[in-house]
């Protein structure tokens, strides 16, 4: 991957990385070059953005994925329980593939985090859970297809399992290489890229916040452990990216085999040094259903002053990669930044 720059000035940062910062939103169509991004004109007062089509009522839970089919004519959706395939053109019908709500929902071991469709074929498709498995399922062998599926495990043992263990493995998000040979998945502590023709270990794994993991109790009582970081990957499946905190977020090279990578700040001085931030400890009043399934069980009693080593209000949630293009853009808070080289 070629160095990071910017368009007023260039500064070279550690591991031969350069980086760019531009303050201009692109246009929708983007040039040939990534050397030159077009500048948008501003939009005019009175545009707005008409609904084509409503698919209502399908979801009893909030839907945590949606994922277009390779045939073009199909899509999913996910929620904590269910995944649902519909037909682009049929708005009121659609077909549930996965159901994991049992019977009695006192026996509830896991909700779904994440799904998306494989790029090639259009009977194939994962999806990741609370306990951080990967199912990858065929919708040619059975119309419920929770119960025919091939999972991927990390099965080695880090250490002594805690209370938090089954947190911090919990898929937030994952996404396929465009060759669908292997799939990029990101839990709390680790990124991981997996490859199909293994399923009992990533074929590489990067460390996130594997510095954060002393403080697992202070994170758990301000709820910042259940934050749900996004993943993306290059075109060329030979690079990854997803975020952290501090509006940081870090870009990997599978080739070097280096787990340190390139950490850049989405803001528009990226290499200015973030300071330590305590956060209060009144915990976020966010929750959700899958929330609420990890702490049944448990009330935390710990508590700490200890100053946690990363400002947790400014986190990068949301990144994407260009299919084409070394283009990453980032989301943090109500700002856009798109990094390319």
């Amino acid at each position: 991957m070629e160095g990071f720059r910017t368009e007023s000035k260039e500064e070279t940062v550690p591991h031969g990385y350069r980086l760019e910062w531009t303050p201009k939103k692109p246009k929708n169509v983007l040039a040939s070059s990534v050397e030159h991004i077009p500048v948008m004109d501003r939009l005019e007062d009175n545009a707005s953005a008409r609904c084509r089509r409503v698919y209502a009522h399908a979801h009893d839970f909030n839907i945590n994925s949606i994922s277009n089919n390779s045939d073009g004519e199909t899509y999913i959706s996910a929620d904590d329980l269910r995944i649902h395939l519909w037909n682009l053109e049929v708005s009121d019908q659609c077909f549930n593939i996965v159901d994991m709500k049992p019977s009695n929902m006192e026996d509830l071991t896991e909700v779904i985090t994440s799904a998306e469709f494989h790029p090639l074929s259009c009977n194939l498709l994962a999806y990741g859970s609370s306990r951080g498995f990967i199912r990858l399922v065929d919708m040619r062998k059975s119309a419920l297809c929770d119960q025919q599926a091939r999972i991927l495990l990390d099965r080695e043992n880090h250490g002594s399992r805690s209370f938090f263990t089954e947190i911090i493995a919990s898929i937030s998000d994952l996404k396929f290489s465009r060759d669908g040979r292997h799939v990029l998945s990101r839990d709390y502590m680790n990124l991981k890229l997996w490859d199909f023709r293994m399923d009992t270990t990533p074929v590489a794994t990067f460390k996130i916040h594997e510095y954060l993991r002393p403080k697992l109790c202070d994170l758990y009582n301000h709820d910042s452990i259940f934050d749900k970081f996004e993943c993306c990957l290059s075109g060329d499946g030979l690079q990854f990216a997803t975020g952290t905190y501090s509006n940081l977020f870090r870009v990997f090279l599978l080739d070097t085999g280096s787990e340190e990578g390139l950490t850049l700040e989405a803001s528009k001085n990226p290499n200015r040094k973030q300071p330590h931030v305590t956060v209060p400890k009144a915990a976020k009043s966010r929750s959700s259903f899958g929330r609420a399934h990890s702490r049944q069980a448990h009330q935390s009693s710990y508590s700490s002053n200890s100053e946690i080593p990363c400002e947790l209000n400014s986190k990068l949630l949301h990144l994407a990669w260009h299919p084409t293009e070394n283009l990453i853009a980032c989301a943090s808070a109500n700002s856009l930044y798109l990094y390319y080289s």
